[in-house]
Parts: C-alpha cells; sequence; structure tokens
C-alpha cells in the first residue's frame, strides 16, 4: 500500500530518491520521508504530506549521502504524521527502515522488545523491526554475515506481509532488502543499483529489472549484490529487461494520469488483443495449457476479485456461461474464504487484479488451491505476487496505470476474459461458431469505436458542469449495463467524492425510487435492443419524480423525452461494458476536474491495495 525507493552508487542519493519516490504516489501520499547514510550516522528527514512537499524542505539539501531509502505512506497503523512517517529508526539510531505491509504480531513483538529495554516513539507497526534488527545484531557474533543474519532472524519472526529496505550506519556499505506478499524490485545500471515498489520508479535510471520473490532476502553492496532464500542459502536471479520506458509512466502532455490512461484505451484494448485473434483460426492461448478433458469436467467457475476488477468479473459473467455453458459466479475476494464456498477439482478460479499484489484476491487464490482447485490469475503487472500463485497467467497488456482510480485496466481486462471465453468455448468444441465469429470481428472493431467516443467528448463535458456541486447521483441498467453502472458509480465516488449508487434498474421501484425527488441525477446506460422499452420505462418513472438524467446509448430514444444523450457506437451487448464506460470513466473525471479535486490521487485510497 506504500511506496518504497532505494539506491546505492556515487551519485548524490536523496534527488534520486525524491524523484523515483514522485513516480510512487499512486501507493500513498499522506507523508513521506528520506534517510541516507552520512559521515556522523544515519540522516532522516520525513513529514507529513506529499512527496513534494519533502522535495522542498531546506533540510534536503542538507543530505549529502549516496546510499539512502525513502519512503511514501499510506496510514495503516498510526494517523499521517510526521512522527508516523517513514523511515523509522531503532532506539540506538543504528539502523533505518523502510515498510510496506502489515506486521500482524507487532504488538507482541513490541512488549517483546520494551521488556528488552526498547522505547518506541511512534504508533506504527513497523518501529517493531528496526529495533528488532538492532536487538538481534547485538546478539550476533561477528561476521561478515552479521547484517544479514540479524535482518534474516527478523523476517522470520514477522508475521504479515512486507516488503522491507534496510540501512545501517553499523555496515554503511550495504543495503538490506527481504520481502513477503508485498512488490519489490530491485535494479542494476553498473555499479548503481535502485529498490523501488514497482518498476516504473525506476525506470528514468535502468531498465534491468530483479523481481523479487517472496522469501527472498537480498544484500547489495558497491561491486555486488548476493541473493538469499528464507533459509539464508545463496540462490541465483536472473534479471529482466524492460522494454517498455519511462515515457510510459509519464503524463505525456495531459494534465492527468487519469485523462491520459482514458485515452490510451484503444491502444491498451489492441495490445490486450495482441495476436490471440487470427482470421480463421481459434483464438491463441498457448500460453496456458487449459485442455478439453480438463475444461468437460468443470461444474462451476469463480470470478475472484475486487473493486474495479469484480466490476470485469461482473461484466462477463454472462459472456462464460453462453458461451461455455459452465455456471459462472462472481466473488468479493474479502468475502470469498470467509463464506466457505463449494470448491474442488473441479472447480475454476480465475482472480482478476490490476497490480497482482491485491492481498484478499491473493488470499482467495491460496485459499482456492488448497482445496484442489485450477486457478488462472489475471494481471497487468509482470512477476506480482499472483503471478507466482497461480497455476496459470494471462497478462493485459495495458500497460502502466498510474492514477489510483483505474480505466484501461478495467477494459483491457473484460477484453482478454471475453477472449478467455471464446477460447474456451472453441476447446470445448461447443456449437457456438456463429456467435464467436461475430463476437471476434466486433472485439477487433474494439479500439476504432472507443476512439470515437473519445473524439466526442462535449456533451459529456457539459453535464459535468451541471452535476458537479451535487450530493447524490444514481446509476441505473439492465441486464449487463448494470456491470457499467456499477463501475461508472465507483469511479464517480472514489474521484469526485460524491454519493453515488448503482442499481438495476427494475430494483428502482423496490425501495430507491423513495430517494428520487427534483433535481436529483439519474444516469441511465442502455445498449440492449430487448431491454430498451423496458430501460425507457425505468427512466420515465424517475423523470416523473423530478429528476434529470443522462442517458448513455446505441440506441434510439426520444431526445425531447431525454434531452441529455451521449451516443455511443453499436457493438455487440456482451461487449458494451467496454464501450459504455468510456464517457462515464469521463464524466466522473470532469466532475472532479471541475471540483478542483487531485485527479490522480483520490483521498484514503491507494493503487495496490496489498493489506487485507
Amino acid at each position: 500500500m506504500c511506496g518504497i525507493v532505494g539506491y546505492m552508487g556515487k551519485s548524490k542519493a536523496s534527488p534520486i530518491l525524491i524523484n523515483n519516490l514522485l513516480k510512487l504516489e499512486y501507493r500513498g501520499y499522506d507523508s513521506a520521508g528520506v534517510a541516507t547514510l552520512e559521515k556522523d550516522g544515519i540522516h532522516c528527514i520525513k513529514n507529513k504530506g506529499r512527496v513534494k512537499e519533502l522535495q522542498n524542505s531546506n533540510d534536503i539539501n542538507l543530505l549529502s549521502g549516496t546510499i539512502g531509502i525513502a519512503h511514501t505512506r499510506w496510514a495503516t497503523h498510526g494517523k499521517p504524521s510526521s512522527t508516523n512517517a517513514h523511515p523509522h529508526l531503532d532506539m540506538h539510531k543504528n539502523f533505518a527502515v523502510v515498510h510496506n505491509g502489515i506486521i500482524e504480531n507487532h504488538s507482541e513483538l513490541k512488549e517483546f522488545l520494551k521488556n528488552a529495554g526498547y522505547s518506541f516513539l511512534s504508533d506504527t507497526d513497523t518501529e517493531v523491526i528496526p529495533n528488532l534488527i538492532d536487538y538481534y545484531y547485538s546478539k550476533e557474533e561477528p561476521s561478515p554475515d552479521k547484517f544479514v543474519k540479524a535482518v534474516n532472524k527478523v523476517t522470520k519472526s514477522l508475521k504479515g506481509s512486507f516488503a522491507i529496505s534496510v540501512i545501517s550506519k553499523l555496515e554503511p556499505d550495504k543495503i538490506i532488502v527481504a520481502r513477503k506478499d508485498s512488490p519489490l524490485v530491485v535494479g542494476i545500471n553498473k555499479n548503481e543499483k535502485y529498490i523501488a515498489s514497482d518498476i516504473p520508479a525506476i525506470l528514468d535510471y535502468t531498465n534491468n529489472i530483479y523481481i523479487l520473490n517472496d522469501g527472498d532476502l537480498v544484500c547489495m553492496t558497491e561491486n555486488d549484490i548476493t541473493f538469499y532464500n528464507e533459509n539464508l542459502e545463496k540462490i541465483n536471479r536472473d534479471f529482466e529487461t524492460i522494454t517498455w520506458s519511462s515515457n510510459s509512466a509519464d503524463k505525456g502532455g495531459y494534465p492527468h494520469f487519469m485523462l491520459k490512461e482514458i485515452h490510451e484505451q484503444p491502444n491498451s484494448i489492441r495490445e490486450t488483443i495482441g495476436t490471440r485473434i487470427i482470421p480463421n483460426k481459434k483464438c491463441d492461448f498457448s500460453d496456458i495449457n487449459i485442455s478439453k478433458e480438463y475444461l468437460s469436467e468443470v461444474s462451476r467457475i469463480y470470478i475472484v476479485a475486487c473493486g474495479t476488477a469484480m466490476h470485469a468479473g461482473t461484466a462477463v459473467k454472462p459472456i462464460f456461461e453462453r458461451l461455455t455453458n459452465i455456471q459462472t459466479e462472481v466473488d468479493i475476494a474479502s468475502e470469498f474464504r470467509y463464506r466457505e464456498p463449494l470448491m474442488d477439482s473441479h472447480t475454476l478460479i480465475i482472480c482478476i487484479s490490476q497490480s497482482g499484489e491485491t492481498a484478499d484476491t491473493i488470499a482467495a487464490l491460496k485459499n482456492a488451491k488448497s482445496c484442489g482447485c485450477k486457478t488462472i490469475a489475471i494481471s497487468n503487472v509482470i512477476g506480482s505476487s499472483i503471478t507466482r500463485e497461480a497455476d496459470f497467467t494471462l497478462f493485459t497488456h495495458a500497460g502502466p496505470e498510474i492514477a489510483v482510480a483505474s480505466t484501461k485496466a478495467y477494459t483491457s481486462q473484460i477484453t482478454l476474459l471475453t477472449l478467455l471465453a471464446i477460447h474456451f468455448a472453441e476447446v470445448l468444441e461447443l456449437p457456438k461458431k456463429e456467435i464467436i465469429d461475430n463476437l471476434k470481428d466486433e472485439i477487433l472493431a474494439l479500439p476504432s469505436k472507443v476512439k470515437i467516443i473519445l473524439e466526442n467528448t462535449s456533451e459529456i463535458e457539459k453535464f459535468a458542469k451541471i452535476i458537479h456541486q451535487e450530493t447524490d447521483v444514481f446509476f441505473i441498467g439492465r441486464g449487463i449495463d448494470y456491470a457499467a453502472a456499477m463501475e461508472a458509480s465507483l469511479k464517480l465516488k472514489e474521484i469526485s467524492y460524491i454519493h453515488s449508487d448503482s442499481y438495476q434498474s427494475g430494483e428502482l421501484k423496490h425501495g430507491p425510487i423513495a430517494l428520487i425527488e427534483d433535481d436529483v441525477t439519474v444516469i441511465g446506460i442502455i445498449t440492449d435492443r430487448r431491454l430498451l422499452d423496458k430501460s425507457i420505462s425505468n427512466l420515465q418513472e424517475v423523470i416523473t419524480r423530478g429528476a434529470k438524467t443522462l442517458i448513455v446509448t446505441n440506441q434510439d430514444v426520444d431526445k425531447e423525452l431525454f434531452p441529455n444523450v451521449v451516443s455511443i457506437p453499436k457493438v455487440h451487448p456482451f461487449l458494451s461494458p467496454i464501450i459504455s464506460i468510456i464517457p462515464l470513466q469521463l464524466l466522473a473525471y470532469y466532475v472532479s476536474k471541475e471540483k478542483g479535486l487531485d485527479v490522480d490521487k483520490p483521498r484514503n485510497l491507494a493503487k495496490s491495495v496489498t493489506v487485507e
């Protein structure tokens, strides 16, 4: 949930750390801090607020060390404050630590350390880590591996999730990092070494990246980098050369990352399709081995995810059922384990996580595997935690998504999952050729249809100006349009802080219509010709009670009855959530911008939710 960076080299560390930290603020931004090794020990500067405030402080210029670590925080234990900000030092100021994750047994560890004479300054779970390192270091016999051994003992005593980076004035030529269930990468460029929670943070400096596995511990010196497993046995790790550039994580002339990423959707959908659709051939999913024999025995598919990814799952549920004849359920990952779902070797689990680090989704996947289920992970991040846990992984190839509110990842997820459903139908050799051929043609046309919407945004911008001061908005849709309504409502909530709800249109009369009064905004989505008349009737119900409406549709509607209409291209109903969400992503963006809010970094939210 937080962002970690580190640097070791010949250059002054603090400007590099700050630069890299700025690229991780989507992971947290309520406080930030830097620690460097100076001639007289560890110097630490941290404060409440954004990284820019840290960058503009006079104290930061006093740091001249060439080894350092830094952190941007999303608060879990302890309110945002300079005291609770990372890095944290032990009581003796021998060690400094930055940490992403949750230490579940921090209370017991703190009690143990207090009994050993240690005192604490902050309310965080993290502060036990440097003090515990100091404690174990003091007990170790002198050896070249003393620092490594002490950190290893600490990681073995921690329960929960963590990615940590540690520096010490006692061994000022080293940085040690370790991870369990939280992301961490190490980059190398000649004798310079970089640490980060996510690859884009260090691409300005190197594209040679080691993606750490759970249990890895790494000791870096000026001339060497040594990898250990959790038993402190030396292991080999190969780096990957990242082919996309740091420009992918820049705004590219757009005022906000979110707007840039919305406009990148024609390309992200095209990249996700890739070469999976080849004329006159079956969909190419040679990267997974799902046989006809296995699929024929599958009695149920669970799609498990959180937030926007869960909405993507909701959008494709009818596609899987229609194309594969397999019962498909969509579950919220944080609830999945606790309701004890019926699972066995005849159950297929598809877990969706944009970051690949969503803790609830990873926990659900592990639970499913323990019940004998096959698992498929859908992610946008190569080398992420979920990709190492799943039996099979499929990547969306949406490219880096920096804005906290997900846009292009969502449409890429629906695209990829639709292709997967087609692949399953082809493997099963079901008599669905006509609908499959039609869907393939429609999928290939998606990028150009999305582009048409993005070139005609005036109606959305106009409506955003009308509703930006509202306190309540309702989104409604029937059938598959309800999936888009859910996602549109979430987008508006996330970045504009306007309360919004989504409902199946037919459910309004069963309670929610009591909330409709003069000037309440109701946004309807209509893309299925079969449901057109019923959808219009539901909208007339709210109009007669004083609501103002916006209709997103590719059907013919009465412009006199509905003065605010956003027309979108016609598309197969199964693909409509990809098309209908685009103008509603833009609506959320323009409303937030009209209100003068921080579009890319909405309050209380972080991009990668690595805690349960």
